[in-house]
């Protein structure tokens, strides 16, 4: 057998969209990392970027558990005196749904070179509608349902 290398493959980046309602938070973010990663494709090598495109509709509708609502903090210092600041998920899930969810995949990913490249085929809103109709996204759900445990 021959092994195929990802750099010569001729990759056409597809779109995929996921709607995030009652989905559950860390499971969800899970799939978008592969996705994103492209550790989807029969090809996939870890140092080569040949991931896809996702579009996350309904980010303010995840599924959390209520002890998580209370208990998980986001925690940040920006660098000044007395500049730290620490937020629950539950006033994210308020204010910046789709923060929430973009910060859940970006801690998924490997801390290299690549994860921003990888983010920023990320698409969240917090609605159903999105401007990236001309792309003719895929629905991923469809796939999902081949998935256990989702």
């Amino acid at each position: 057998m021959k092994t195929i290398d990802a750099r010569k493959v001729e990759n056409k980046r597809e779109w995929y969209v996921i709607d995030a309602t009652g989905k559950n938070l860390g499971r969800l973010a899970t799939l978008i990392a592969n996705i994103l990663r492209g550790k989807h494709k029969p090809y996939f090598q870890k140092d080569v970027d040949i991931g896809d495109f996702v579009i996350v509709l309904n980010a303010d509708k995840i599924q959390v558990n209520s002890k998580k609502l209370v208990g998980k903090k986001y925690r940040w210092h920006t660098n000044r005196p007395s500049g730290f600041n620490e937020r629950t998920l539950q006033w994210m899930l308020e204010h910046k749904p789709e923060e929430v969810i973009k910060l859940a995949v970006e801690r998924m990913l490997p801390k290299n070179r690549l994860q921003k490249r990888f983010m920023k085929r990320l698409k969240v809103y917090r609605t159903s509608e999105h401007p990236h109709k001309a792309q003719n996204p895929k629905n991923l759900d469809e796939l999902v349902k081949l998935w256990k445990n989702f």
